[in-house]
């Protein structure tokens, strides 16, 4: 059913037009909202609602009314998410075009104002949209009258960004939930971001990819709904994906290095639901934007496995491009210079991996392995390794891939001097040139502090294998950078004493008589004795630096286990059967293994189902607990809110019951000094000042009132008597003397009044005999068209006559030619429903007589089939008599027999 008249979209919009035309937009805002929440324009045309719509988000945009327009878009949607997805992707698409433009107005509007001043940046310095007004603010801006950029935007532009990151939010939470306005979300998401690079706004930022974050895990609850957004489908997955990468790209930009990582945290989660093999240009930009992180956040190693994929990633695209097998559009675009910087950043991030952990904590604990063994492997998965990386395993991988020939000539002479070369004496001489190259590179001067560590693990390394002990002094010469990444010596000490506690160095500092003394006790840390084995959980190969010779603790530490091995050796050559015995052991040791594995596969099974049991009891029960605790603290919360309720409300009634009290007080005394007013200009003799306005009340008021009141009375009575006594006296006076002068005055009188007469009926006459001339002259003059008035109207009088009668005529034709016409069809009705009416009943004796023949046929059916179970029956008695009689007989013989 169509909306009632007064509510139809087209009388709404035009009320809403006629308001904004006298200048009352918020009155239309307010006409429009009315309808459009209704719920009778869920029966409107689209078409019809449209236009409603386009003119309701402009006044919102324009009167700030964020909350109303949400109202209203979610309203729309619902009505047409199921008919046209378009006009809400248009009505959106507009509100956020008038929300841009509002900012931009702003932003010319605030440079207009501060055209005097210094151009500053396009954005406000406010660091939170919904937060914008502190304390400090408005006190500054109440005390300071000077006008700063700043203050200008924050008055001008900042409201209109904050309606604008609304409107933002506000779409992306209209089309989160619907798969056919997904390309309209993830094209608002990228608006959004574009919003928070070019304003440079952090904290709306974060807020943004947590909403998109959460819409994506909400995505799997509305599942089940029409239209819901699928993440199997592989192009949604993929649009999905595009946003995060863009989302990382942001992240980047503006340095928010934890939203960074969480962003490719998503984007890994993605890929891995994904069963389309990712754009390589994607994931080039995916592992850049994660060196990045990962140099950010110290960790060295994984930033240099990063650049190691990168690198790969690369290099296998150009391989492909080269084959013809992949697309220039999807595989980044890679020069040769491209590909030596990459190499080049590839050896060099690999060689900045600190051989010795700068963390604080020794390492050595369970739980501490235990949370970096789950940290490395998380980072693992993210960047799509087997494994996690080592720094031997990336330097193999670089060798073998043969990034040596490729990268840069200092990067492979830096190289060869920490990883081949043994010259403890001029490892840092050899290495200030290329140390200064480096530093002098902006891209690669973030190196140069790893770089240092690595050097000083290389030195003391190489020294501990070619001396006992150095002097202090000599250590400092040795360890020369050039300006200005020279180190100290308190630096040189503290990464010593670094080394020492985390085991990788043994190392004794005597700063009485200045010398370093390398320990070479056989009992000492293994790891420490052993220069190139692994140190700080980022080296893991033996032999990493060139050794001259085993040291005394490594003979004696291994004495034991070469005797086990070389006696080992010679039982297996001097008796045979040694060896077949050990065989059979082994084979026997497999075979109860084999004939033990399902019984303790079945005892494995049973013991993980017995703990999955506890566990669910257990599970059950904490969350029993729980719920009961929630319960309670439910019932605590209900309690306490129901009693602050009360309180609150209590304390509303006595402020309401002083409030009124004050108010009628506050009536009283206006209307007594109202009353006292009235005393003072209306009332005389009453002498205000002398009344007590505290001990006055209105009873007392009107008593004075009155009283003075009746004192005037009296005072009035009083005079009016003494004047009209001394007037009684004067009129007397008056009449006696005008008796002697009425007969002159009579006479005067009357002798005015005929001449009076005269006059007047002389001019009447005059004028009578005036007026009957001028008329008996008229009749003259017109007497002439008398003839020709009476021809005149009586042939119009005439054709009048003949009109109406040719009218009338007609008329009566066409009332006759009605009446055949209504009668024709009254007769041809009567026919139609007889006919009608007879067609009818011999469908109804047709509808009888089949229903009396079915009957007459079910009944004889019903007949026969009784006839024949009779007929069967007595069949089956027949059988059983003759069964019976043969019975029967068959005793009789067998009796008589």
């Amino acid at each position: 059913m169509p909306p009632i008249p007064h509510v139809r979209p087209e009388n709404v919009l035009r009320r809403a037009e006629e308001l904004i035309a006298v200048g009352q937009p918020a009155a239309a805002l307010s006409v429009l909202h009315e309808h459009v929440t209704s719920k009778r324009s869920r029966s409107s045309p689209i078409a019809s609602l449209e236009p409603v719509m386009l003119l309701f988000v402009e006044l919102c945009v324009d009167l700030r009314k964020g909350k109303s327009a949400k109202d209203g878009l979610y309203q729309y949607k619902n009505i047409a998410q199921n008919t046209n997805v378009g006009t809400i992707e248009m009505v959106l698409k507009k509100f956020i075009e008038l929300a841009e433009q509002k900012v931009t107005e702003a932003q010319a509007k605030a440079d207009e104002i501060q055209s005097s001043l210094e151009s500053a940046a396009p954005t406000s310095n406010v660091e939170d949209l919904d937060a914008i007004e502190t304390p400090e603010t408005i006190l500054l801006a109440t005390v300071s009258g000077e006008q700063s950029r700043d203050r200008t935007d924050r008055a001008v532009v900042t409201p209109w960004l904050k309606f604008l990151w609304e409107t933002y939010r506000t779409v992306l939470e209209i089309l989160k939930n619907n798969a056919r306005l997904e390309v309209m979300y993830q094209a608002t998401a990228l608006q959004a971001f574009q919003f928070c690079l070019k304003y440079t706004r952090k904290t709306e930022f974060r807020r943004l990819c947590e909403l998109l974050r959460n819409h994506v895990q909400n995505a799997a609850k509305y599942s089940a709904q029409m239209h819901a957004i699928n993440l199997s489908d592989p192009d949604t997955l993929q649009r999905h994906l595009d946003t995060r990468f863009q989302q990382l790209n942001v992240a980047v930009e503006l340095e928010l290095w934890q939203e960074g990582f969480r962003s490719v945290e998503d984007i890994h989660t993605l890929l891995n639901l994904s069963k389309r093999q990712p754009k390589n240009i994607m994931m080039a930009n995916y592992y850049e934007k994660l060196t990045k992180i990962f140099m950010v956040s110290d960790n060295y190693l994984f930033h240099a496995a990063a650049w190691n994929r990168y690198y790969n990633l690369l290099r296998q695209s150009a391989i492909a491009l080269a084959a013809g097998q992949g697309s220039k559009k999807d595989s980044p675009s890679v020069t040769e210079a491209d590909m030596t910087k990459a190499a080049s950043f590839v050896l060099l991030s690999a060689l900045s991996i600190p051989v010795i952990s700068t963390s604080r904590s020794r390492g050595a604990l369970v739980d501490v392995d235990e949370v970096r063994k789950n940290k490395n492997t998380r980072l693992t998965n993210l960047l799509g390794m087997p494994q996690p990386p080592t720094r031997a395993s990336l330097f193999k991988d670089a060798l073998n891939k043969g990034l040596l020939s490729r990268c840069r000539p200092e990067i492979r002479d830096l190289y060869n001097i920490l990883e081949v070369d043994f010259h403890p004496l001029s490892i840092c001489k050899k290495i200030s040139p290329i140390l200064k190259e480096i530093g002098a590179d902006p891209e690669m001067e973030k190196y140069v502090l790893p770089l240092q560590q690595v050097i000083l693990t290389r030195l003391f390394q190489q020294l501990s294998q070619v001396y006992e002990s150095v002097e202090l002094k000599f250590v400092h010469e040795l360890a020369h950078f050039p300006e200005p990444f020279q180190v100290t010596s308190s630096m040189i000490e503290k990464f010593i004493m670094n080394g020492c506690k985390k085991g990788d160095l043994a190392i004794r500092v005597d700063h009485v008589s200045g010398v370093l003394t390398f320990e070479s006790d056989i009992f000492s840390s293994a790891k420490a004795l052993h220069p190139g084995s692994a140190a700080g959980s980022a080296e893991s190969e033996v032999g990493s630096v060139q050794r001259l010779q085993s040291t005394p603790a490594e003979i004696a530490r291994s004495q034991l286990a070469r005797l086990a091995k070389t006696l080992h050796v010679t039982c297996m050559y001097v008796d045979p059967s040694y060896n077949q015995a050990r065989i059979k052991a082994k084979e026997a040791a497999h075979a109860r293994a084999r004939a033990g594995a399902a019984k303790e596969h079945e005892e494995t099974l049973t013991r993980r189902a017995i703990i999955e049991k506890r566990k669910e009891a257990l599970s059950d029960a904490l969350q029993k607990k729980q719920r009961e605790e929630e319960n309670r603290k439910r019932a605590r919360n209900q309690q306490l809110q129901e009693a602050e309720q009360q309180r609150l409300l209590d304390e509303h009634r006595e402020r309401e019951r002083k409030r009124m009290k004050d108010e009628q007080d506050r009536i009283r005394q206006q209307e007594l000094k109202k009353q006292l007013e009235e005393l003072k200009t209306g009332v005389k003799g009453i002498d205000v000042n002398q009344i007590d306005l505290e001990e006055l009340d209105s009873n007392r008021l009107r008593a004075i009132k009155l009283a003075q009141l009746e004192k005037e009375k009296n005072d009035l009575n009083e005079k009016i008597r003494i004047t009209s006594k001394r007037i009684d006296h004067l009129e007397r006076a008056f009449r006696r003397e005008e008796l002697k002068h009425l007969p002159e005055d009579y006479e005067t009188q009357k002798k005015q009044d005929l001449e009076t007469y005269e006059q007047t009926k002389e001019e009447t006459l005059k004028a009578a005999r005036q007026k009957h001339k001028e008329d008996v002259a008229l009749k003259h003059r017109l007497s002439r068209l008398v003839p020709y008035f009476n021809d005149f109207k009586k042939s119009v009088t005439e054709k009048r006559h003949e009109e109406f009668e040719r009218r009338r005529k007609a008329a009566d034709r066409e009332f006759e030619q009605k009446k055949k016409q209504r009668i024709k069809e009254v007769h041809e009705r009567i026919r139609r429903e007889r006919a009608e009416r007879e067609a009818e009943e011999q469908r109804r004796r047709e509808e009888e007589e089949r229903i009396a023949r079915e009957e007459q046929e079910r009944i004889a059916k019903e007949e026969e089939r009784r006839r024949a179970l009779a007929e069967e029956k007595a069949a089956r008695e027949e059988q059983r008599r003759k069964l019976d009689e043969q019975a029967f007989r068959q005793r009789q013989r067998e009796e008589g027999g």
